[in-house]
């Protein structure tokens, strides 16, 4: 039985409230908070991984869009000084605001699963502001966030979060953990953001294009769909045989094509 007052999950919202007392603890123990760490969960929800981060000691920040659930956690934890409540859009929260003393922000979320793609590369983009972020998100997702080249999960998506951050799949959950039960599996992760990428790019917006270009025909030789960006002898320069699928083309080896065909690369 929850412990926390009723409230009619909301689909436009996404929300799918986590009750499962096990899957709680291992949230909070695979997350380890300190007294020290400054700590931000993003869609709170009714507080129930919410009271074991405060736990800790931590000094705590929630980010709650659905006005309706704020009295909730105002309720049972706004008499802690080191908990603040933020009332608002979290793929439009400016993060950095929260990090007043130069510290690095460690992120948690059971996050919608509608806008989990967006928020990450909300986040990443603010990553200077980030040591680390424990998420919630469906199965399917980890699968492609955590994926390596040469498999089916290996995709745009992998390739992008892992230019920025390192990506561990921790644990799967299962549909009866929620309530409602949402018809897909649940898994955890956590991304490390790169003090700086191991595979820097000239033009992180080119190399973003040019992945996206690349999957366009995941099935057939990578020069079919990058014919009109990469010419076969930019192929041989970069040590890269044309005739492998998109997929078995590593972090390393796009960042490299972008960097040869990004604007003015000829002329460095």
């Amino acid at each position: 039985m929850s412990q926390f007052p009723q409230h009619k999950a909301r689909k436009r919202f996404g929300q799918n409230f986590l009750h499962d007392a096990g899957v709680i603890d291992r949230i909070v123990r695979s997350i380890r908070p300190r007294e020290s760490d400054h700590l931000v969960e993003i869609g709170p929800g009714q507080g129930a991984i919410t009271s074991g981060l405060l736990a800790s000691g931590a000094q705590l920040d929630v980010v709650e869009l659905d006005k309706d659930l704020h009295p909730i956690l105002m309720g049972q934890f706004g008499f802690l000084e080191r908990f603040r409540l933020h009332k608002g859009d979290a793929l439009k929260f400016n993060f950095r605001d929260l990090a007043t003393r130069g510290e690095k922000l460690r992120v948690v979320g059971n996050l919608p699963y509608n806008i989990s793609t967006p928020l990450i590369f909300h986040l990443l983009s603010q990553a200077d502001a980030i040591s680390d972020m424990t998420f919630m998100l469906q199965k399917e997702v980890v699968d492609r966030l955590t994926a390596s080249p040469g498999t089916r999960d290996w995709g745009r998506l992998s390739i992008m979060v892992q230019y920025h951050c390192q990506a561990d799949y921790l644990f799967f959950v299962p549909p009866g953990a929620f309530s409602p039960p949402p018809k897909v599996d649940s898994a955890v992760v956590r991304l490390i953001p790169h003090a700086s990428p191991p595979h820097p790019a000239n033009d992180e917006e080119h190399l973003r294009r040019l992945v996206a270009q690349a999957f366009t025909q995941r099935r057939k030789a990578i020069r079919n769909s990058l014919k009109s960006q990469v010419t076969l002898e930019q192929f041989e320069q970069a040590g890269i045989d044309a005739g492998l699928r998109p997929d078995q083309l590593t972090v390393a080896d796009y960042v490299t094509l972008a960097n040869l065909t990004c604007p003015g690369a000829g002329n460095a």
